[in-house]
């Protein structure tokens, strides 16, 4: 589905040059859930923006159900960004002029679907994230982990290749934190979605199939839920005390 090869990414500030991104390499399977962790610096933000084609990179490739997205012009990507890849963002990014239902309909209007077709797949993911009841009110009128699960219904009107989530529990409480991670598992489970979570959050990314962490630009390791939740909890608090992030460290 998503494999990331050899990639390279540098900041240059004045005559210094950072290296950001040291020959990462790692592959995301159909249907599976990923997280992305580390310490501050540790390039997760850099690495998601660089998959997402919102910064250039020196070296690698990154392909996307083997279609290489370094190679898109401006137009292929956002046809790509749009209809292929679905969104999350940690501030929710919905537009307050617009209900719950309206907001989630966004990426068909983009695309001029059929309304019949746009309201029916929009019902469905009203309905599966436990939003329904809500679908008349305004981002200013719901709460924060309502909004999350509005933008994880939007992120899946196009049915795409796979979800980017960037600290989508970063704004939450522990309770909205949970209904997020509830709606990721069911898409996964329901919707067959794959996503691939960016987070400082050790309990959410507990949820997860998978988890790369990542230390100085690199891919330190690769853990894998074994089925037991709080026992790859424990292993992830672990492994990111010895990196010195600790539970939750600064989004970078």
């Amino acid at each position: 589905m998503l494999e990331v090869k050899k990639l390279f990414k540098s900041y240059t500030t004045g005559k210094a040059k950072y290296n950001v991104l040291k020959d990462v390499n790692f592959k995301v399977r159909k249907g599976e859930f990923v997280a992305v962790m580390g310490p501050s610096g540790s390039g997760k933000t850099t690495l998601l923006n660089c998959i997402s084609q919102y910064i250039p990179y020196e070296k690698g490739e990154i392909l996307l159900a083997d279609k290489d997205l370094g190679k898109l012009n401006e137009e292929q990507i956002a046809k790509v960004r749009n209809e292929r890849l679905g969104f999350v963002f940690q501030d929710f990014m919905l537009l307050d002029g617009l209900n719950v239902f309206e907001n989630v309909c966004i990426p068909q209007v983009i695309k001029e679907a059929p309304y019949q077709q746009m309201e029916s797949k929009a019902e469905l993911l009203l309905e599966l994230f436990g939003i329904k009841d809500i679908a008349k009110k305004y981002p200013t009128e719901i709460s924060g982990g309502q909004r999350q699960r509005t933008a994880v219904a939007r992120a899946l009107m196009n049915d795409p290749l796979m979800i980017l989530a960037d600290e989508p529990t970063g704004n939450l409480d522990s309770r909205s934190s949970e209904a997020v991670i509830g709606a990721f598992i069911e898409a996964k489970k329901k919707l067959k979605a794959t996503i691939f979570m960016v987070t400082h959050d050790s309990f959410a990314a507990s949820h997860c199939d998978r988890v790369i962490v990542m230390r100085d630009g690199k891919v330190y390791i690769e853990l894998i839920n074994k089925g037991n939740r709080n026992e790859f909890h424990q292993e992830l608090l672990n492994v990111l005390g010895k990196l010195n992030g600790g539970d939750r460290d600064d989004n970078e």
